[in-house]
Formats: structure tokens, C-alpha cells, sequence
């Protein structure tokens, strides 16, 4: 019993250090890890922000009184579209039709008058001429007949505006587009002096977008165009809705304000979209990602090819000429989809390294092979066939 537990203490022994061994061989670090890479080249990227904005209605108008009178009927249901000169309501109309009637006959008889005063004019000019009557007397006929013909003017420029009154008692659309409520009811008297409207229309297709950006960063922007390739380009703006859907039209930039609101700080951008759905309305909060400028000599590196230093610092590891993983601070402030823009610390044609990077430390000898390579799996040859069937037959065998 002795001998037999002194022969196993022995294999047991011997079992571990041959494991450690083999632990030994494999343990991170050790050889020359393989890894995979991208080449980098220079390449247009848009420089894409994302600022907040409200939507504000392409025309809006209130429709007002523009005489005095009470509302004897409505034209239209709330809510719905309405055309340009489409009549609204109807403020009682009879006493400005009156008024129209009488500076009518007021006309009639200012014509009346001076006529007969131009024919009395004119039957005193050969008597005046033959003394019979007096130079005064003629020089007063011509005079009144002067004053009947003003007369005829003033009395038709008052008969033009009692009809013009009279057109105001029938309230017509201002602009095409959606109305809103109905803030007076028939019956209401109006004014044309009173402050609140009868309604207000607003039209929705196009719309616009008032996006706030900040100074600063404006003045940045435009002291960076025509340096380090950075160009202007025409600003297509995409919207995220209140509920983070995206709204799909793409809108443009019409123009910025020349003024910094002094109280936020922000100059005001404002960006023309298509609404033919009706789907923005006029005071709702949206996202605006839009394209101020474009890097022409930005890199474009894979997200999982970047990591960060204590300090916070951007780094990837670039494969030198003699294959070893060089580790190397970027400059790397923003992401479009799937990758890092780098705008500095790299060059043209440099390999960045892609996958393996946990197996890396800086200036390690690599194995380099472009990433995402399939891994070629050769069949067992007949030796090591043999092997295994040996095994597995001593094996089955015990």
C-alpha cells in the first residue's frame, strides 16, 4: 500500500508541472499576437451638429374688424382651410349701406349744382365783356362754379369710401390657409379698434424652424472655414420630433439673424421644411442635425480601434514598417455612425489597428492581417489522426 501511494504522488506530480507548462505557453502576452487592421485615408466629412428649435408658422395672420358693427353670420367651420378673399363674416351692413345711399345723392346734387354754376359762368362772360354786368360779378360766378366742381369731388370721394365701408362689412381671409377658432361669436359687436382678433389663420406648408445656436460656437465656425480643409457647404437640416421619431422631409437653411439675443446669447438660424401632411404645427420643440461645413481632410476610424488614456485622452495603436503596434494620441471630438471623426495624429496610408487589441501593449511585435480575415482551418492529418485514435482506444480501453 505504501508503494502504491508513493507511484501516485509521483504522476500527480508530474501531471501538474507538465499543465504549467502548457499554461505557460499560451498566457496572454506571450508570442507574437495576430492582429487586425484598416487603412486610414483622408476623406469629405460633413461637420454635423444638433441643436434645439421650435417650429413657426410659414405666414400667419389675424383676421380684425376693420368697421364697427354687431356679427350677424359666419362663413366658415373652425379648423378648416380657407382661400385668400374668402369671406369670413358679416358685420350688419345697413347702416354703412345707408351711408353709401346718401353719399350718393350728395354726389348727384354736387353735380347738379355744378353745372348750373358752370352755365351761369359762362352766360356772364360776353355780358362782362359788354360791361353789361360787373368784372366782380363775373369773377364771382367763375368762383363759384370752381368750388361746385371741388364739391363734386369731395362728395365722390366720400360716396368711395362709404362703399369701401360697406365692402369691410363682409370680413374676407387675409392669407390661404388653416383657420382657427372662432374668438367672437354672431351677435358679438366688434370694433375696428378693439385688440383681440376674430380668428387667426396660419399657414402650415412649408414650415418653419427656428433653430438657436450659440455665438460662440458661430464665431468658431466661421473662423475655421478655409483652414485645415474645412469648407462651407449648404446646410440640408433633418428634425427629430418631441417623441424622437424622425420627421423624414429634409428642410434647408434660409438664413441667420445678424443680431446675438442678449439675453440667451444665441443667434437665431431659420430652416424652411415641406409639411404636406399637416404633421408640424406651429410651437412644437424639435431637434435640428444639420451640416455647417465639411472637413475635407478627416479620417474616418472605427469606433472599436479607439480607446481612452487617464487622462481622457483619444489613442489608437497604428502598425509601424516593422510590424509593431505604435500607440498614438488622436484627436477625435465627435462620431457619425460607426466611427470616429479624426482630425488629428494620424496620416494617410496608416494601418490602424482594429481587432486583437487586448492582447496589446504599446510597441509589442504584432502579426498583421487585414481585419475581419477568415481564419483558414486545415482538416487533422493522418498522423494526429492516428494519435487520437490511439488515445482514444487506450483511453476506451481503461
Amino acid at each position: 500500500m505504501g508503494l502504491i501511494a508513493f507511484a501516485l504522488a509521483g504522476c500527480s506530480g508530474g501531471g501538474d508541472k507538465a499543465q504549467g507548462k502548457g499554461k505557460g505557453a499560451n498566457a496572454p502576452g506571450q508570442g507574437t499576437p495576430t492582429v487586425g487592421y484598416v487603412v486610414v485615408q483622408p476623406t469629405s466629412v460633413a461637420m454635423t451638429t444638433e441643436l434645439s428649435g421650435r417650429t413657426t408658422a410659414f405666414e400667419s395672420s389675424d383676421v380684425r374688424p376693420q368697421v364697427n358693427g354687431i356679427i350677424r353670420r359666419r362663413f366658415f367651420t373652425e379648423g378648416t382651410l380657407v382661400k385668400r378673399g374668402q369671406p369670413l363674416y358679416e358685420i350688419d351692413p345697413r347702416l354703412y349701406r345707408a351711408a353709401a345711399n346718401e353719399a350718393q345723392a350728395n354726389l348727384r346734387s354736387a353735380q347738379a349744382n355744378a353745372q348750373a354754376q358752370g352755365i351761369l359762368a359762362a352766360r356772364y362772360k360776353p355780358l362782362a365783356e359788354m360791361e353789361a354786368i360787373s368784372k366782380q360779378d363775373y369773377t364771382n360766378a367763375i368762383a363759384t362754379s370752381r368750388q361746385a366742381t371741388a364739391s363734386v369731388a369731395q362728395t365722390r370721394a366720400a360716396l368711395e369710401t362709404a362703399r369701401i365701408n360697406l365692402k369691410f362689412t363682409t370680413v374676407p381671409a387675409p392669407i390661404t390657409g388653416r383657420i382657427g377658432r372662432s374668438l367672437f361669436t354672431v351677435g358679438a359687436l366688434v370694433s375696428a379698434s378693439q385688440t383681440d382678433p376674430l380668428a387667426q389663420i396660419q399657414r402650415l406648408d412649408p414650415m418653419f424652424v427656428d433653430i438657436q445656436q450659440s455665438s460662440a460656437d458661430m464665431l468658431t465656425l466661421r473662423r475655421s472655414l478655409g483652414r485645415n480643409g474645412i469648407v462651407a457647404t449648404r446646410a440640408e437640416v433633418r428634425l427629430s420630433l418631441e417623441d424622437g421619431s424622425d420627421y423624414g422631409a429634409t428642410g434647408s437653411v434660409e438664413f441667420a439673424e445678424a443680431l446675438v439675443n442678449v439675453e440667451t446669447g444665441t443667434v437665431t438660424l431659420r430652416a424652411r421644411f415641406p409639411n404636406p401632411q399637416g404633421l408640424l404645427l406651429p410651437g412644437m420643440f424639435v431637434r435640428a442635425r444639420f451640416a455647417q461645413a465639411t472637413n475635407t481632410r478627416a479620417f474616418l476610424v472605427p469606433q472599436a480601434a479607439v480607446a481612452r488614456d487617464a487622462k481622457g485622452n483619444a489613442t489608437v495603436y497604428v502598425i509601424s514598417a516593422q510590424n509593431k503596434a505604435v500607440q498614438k494620441t488622436i484627436k477625435a471630438d465627435r462620431t457619425q455612425g460607426a466611427f470616429w471623426v479624426v482630425t488629428d495624429g494620424i496620416n494617410a496610408g496608416d494601418k490602424i489597428v482594429t481587432q486583437g487589441l487586448s492582447k496589446l501593449a504599446p510597441n509589442q511585435n504584432v502579426k498583421p492581417v487585414p481585419a475581419n480575415s477568415a481564419q483558414i482551418i486545415k482538416p487533422p492529418s493522418k498522423e494526429q489522426q492516428e494519435k487520437s485514435g490511439g488515445s482514444g482506444g487506450q483511453g476506451k480501453a481503461g
